[in-house]
């Protein structure tokens, strides 16, 4: 930590402190003695307001831990259980019907279904690859991964299989955009004659789905379509050493792919401190600015990656039509639990994370809201930040008043900033119409998350009884209740056309094929978007909301009406009956350690939050703090019901905390656990199961940034 200043009675980091006077204030038209008295009135006033939201969730928490515990020895009472939590207060009377009321979406938030990436904002070279994931070529991405059933050769480009990538994305042209009397495998000729596209001399089936072109009419550049509202455009170049092989000279389709894109300052990243936090808020300010870059190595060259500029083409009647070149872009403040040393309150005590993600990131998207050429992120004059991990409606009601709040230092008109409620804690989920009427002006985007929220199942039942293993969790009735009311809700507040109504993660990067056969499921659940953990997945979820008309499916759900309801997404997915075996049991607890420490030890030991760790079977997963939080507090869950001894599960972090040294050996930075098992990375990942019963809500961020901020001090040392 550098030496602090005193703004307006903060005390803040130093390195911070010049960040905002010096790098992102200039350009806001605000004055650093109205930013800082404008962050040290809002913590005064609302510090004290979060703080006893988090004791209400540990008071609801108690109570519940207490009726479980009394009824030890009995049958679960689903009626009785309901009644006691609308007597707490933790499960809240639904209001009458309303509709939100939010304006100014941007069109890729309100009527554009499509994936939605989430990446660590820290890293500048990922947060730039998202941002440009806006549009991709389905060539590349179907011959560079398992797509079609098998992984890329070695070597150079390989002929045959290039002729099947060929032939498989003119099949998905005939499904999209098919024309009157013909294939697109068969054509040898696109042009535009009176504003038409014709094929062959053949025009499309629906003529309206020709949208632009660039270059000559009469032999186009490129061709522009567009399908449920996604753009796709054939490249024509006949000099490409495809284009020269193909009878009509296409030599790529590039498809609209990542519509928006999650800059996350929360589960995918280790921020413990100022210096963490300032290179996560500067590559913001780089993204609102629009000049960000990040120089790296690739194949022994250096190579720069800055944002894309936006796409330019003739439109049908001759006049000019732009599309953006980048996703929308969101920006995922923390939750309401953690505190950060960045900032010191007059009192002594660290400033709530949000309070601060809230005035810095929203200040830095002036840059952008007051652009008046160039290119821009949100064009209708909306700040959108998606705000996580909260507890019911009260919680969501202490979000809006605290983006008030800042609307008001800063100048901006009311509801500027529009939120994303994550549907991930069970508070919620039982409570959702209600979240979403405590924010109904600023609501832009709902989202269901299943390991947040099946850690946060475990967690608030953990007295209730031996959880499932956990990919029968997953097979129980409460989950697809959970996946049906976010969505049913979703429409019965009016969030169709206006805002986005989303699904979680795709974790498997390498195994495209089966995201190709089971992500699909997404948008035929009514979702207008979900997330995907790369470009290229984007690229291919894609082809999903070009085969599901997402806004038709929307329709259709809302004449249905609801498909599940509160009490089903009250059961509680404990054992039903216990015929696992010894070697049954032990597999479940390898699979947690393993899972555990091959995360920890890169957040502990390289500050890394997001990363493609093998599993057992050596199949990379994409791991953040939500998939620790489920296994650590499953652990936990068994140990405490005696499903597994602490002995048990000691000698399993062991074997696996091998496993992982011997999966990370290639890694130059990577430190082994074994032989010693005292680092603080295999510490961190024993304290999260053996401390886990007595973690607020199950998170795991409290320990994660203890033990990351004392192997900052030893790397420092």
């Amino acid at each position: 930590m550098a030496e602090r200043v005193n703004r307006d009675g903060l005390q803040v980091d130093g390195h911070l402190a010049a960040f905002v006077e010096e790098q992102a204030l200039p350009g806001t038209g605000i004055e650093p003695a109205r930013f800082w008295s404008g962050l040290a009135a809002l913590t005064r006033d609302l510090a004290p307001k979060n703080r006893a939201l988090l004791a209400r969730r540990d008071d609801l928490q108690a109570q519940i831990d207490a009726w479980h515990r009394a009824r030890a020895n009995q049958a679960h009472d689903p009626a009785a259980y309901r009644a006691f939590l609308t007597e707490i207060g933790y499960l809240l009377p639904e209001g009458p019907d309303f509709t939100i009321d939010t304006t100014g979406i941007d069109p890729e938030i309100a009527s554009v279904p499509g994936p939605q990436l989430v990446v660590p904002i820290n890293n500048a070279r990922y947060a730039l690859n998202a941002a440009n994931a806006r549009w991709g070529s389905l060539y590349d991405c179907l011959y560079g991964t398992d797509a079609m059933g098998s992984p890329p050769p070695p070597g150079g480009y390989e002929r045959g299989r290039g002729a099947r990538v060929v032939t498989r994305v003119r099949v998905f042209l005939d499904e999209a955009f098919p024309i009157q009397g013909a294939s697109h495998g068969d054509v040898r000729r696109y042009y535009v004659k009176d504003g038409q596209l014709l094929v062959d001399d053949l025009p499309l089936v629906e003529p309206s789905k020709f949208v632009g072109y660039r270059g000559n009419p009469r032999a186009p550049d490129a061709v522009l379509l567009r399908n449920n509202g996604l753009h796709v455009e054939l490249v024509f170049d006949r000099a490409h050493f495809i284009g020269a092989r193909d009878q009509a000279c296409l030599a790529d389709v590039v498809i609209e792919s990542a519509v928006s894109a999650i800059m996350d300052c929360e589960d995918s990243v280790a921020c413990v401190d100022a210096e963490d936090k300032v290179l996560a808020y500067a590559n913001w300010l780089g993204l609102m600015k629009g000049d960000l870059t990040e120089t790296f190595q690739k194949g022994g060259q250096a190579m720069t990656r800055r944002l894309n500029g936006d796409r330019t083409y003739v439109a049908p009647d001759g006049s000019a039509l732009t599309l953006k070149g980048r996703a929308l872009l969101w920006v995922r403040n923390v939750g309401h639990l953690m505190t950060n040393p960045a900032i010191l309150l007059p009192d002594g005590s660290e400033i709530p994370e949000g309070l601060m993600d809230a005035m810095i990131t929203v200040m830095i998207a002036l840059h952008d809201l007051q652009k008046t050429e160039g290119p821009r992120n949100a064009t209708l004059g909306s700040v959108y930040v998606v705000k996580p991990k909260m507890h019911g409606p009260e919680e969501v009601a202490f979000a809006d008043e605290t983006f008030t709040r800042v609307e008001e230092v800063l100048g901006l008109p009311r509801y500027t900033v529009k939120i994303g409620v994550m549907d991930e804690e069970r508070r919620t989920s039982v409570n959702l119409k209600e979240c979403i009427r405590a924010a109904r002006h600023r609501v832009a985007f709902i989202n269901t998350g299943f390991l947040d929220r099946t850690g946060d199942e475990i967690h608030t039942s953990m007295e209730a009884g031996p959880f499932s293993r956990k990919d029968f969790i997953k097979r129980k009735s409460w989950i697809l209740a959970y996946e049906n009311q976010n969505v049913d809700i979703g429409l019965e507040c009016g969030l169709a056309g206006r805002s986005q109504i989303g699904k979680g993660m795709w974790a498997m990067p390498d195994l495209m094929a089966a995201m190709l056969q089971q992500k699909i499921e997404h948008p035929m659940a009514g979702a207008n978007c979900a997330w995907v953990p790369s470009p290229t997945a984007a690229t291919l979820h894609a082809l999903h909301y070009h085969k599901v008309d997402v806004k038709a499916v929307q329709e259709r759900l809302k004449k249905g009406g609801r498909r599940a309801y509160v009490d089903t997404v009250l059961e509680i997915p404990l054992a039903s009956y216990r015929r696992w075996t010894p070697a049954q049991i032990i597999r479940e607890v390898e699979n947690n350690c393993q899972g555990i420490l091959g995360y920890v030890v890169r957040w502990i030991d390289q500050g890394i939050g997001c990363s493609k760790v093998p599993d057992m079977n050596d199949v990379g997963l994409m791991e953040d703090r939500a998939t620790l939080r489920i296994s650590s507090q499953h652990l936990a869950n068994w140990i405490h019901h005696g499903v597994v001894s602490e002995e048990q599960v000691e000698t399993a972090l062991k074997k696996m905390a091998e496993m992982v040294d011997r999966q990370n050996a290639g890694d130059p930075a990577y430190v082994p656990m074994a032989p010693s098992f005292d680092g603080l990375a295999f510490k961190a990942a024993h304290a999260l199961v053996f401390e886990g019963l007595n973690q607020p809500s199950g998170y795991t961020e409290p320990l994660l940034h203890a033990y990351r901020q004392r192997r900052k001090a030893e790397l420092a040392g």
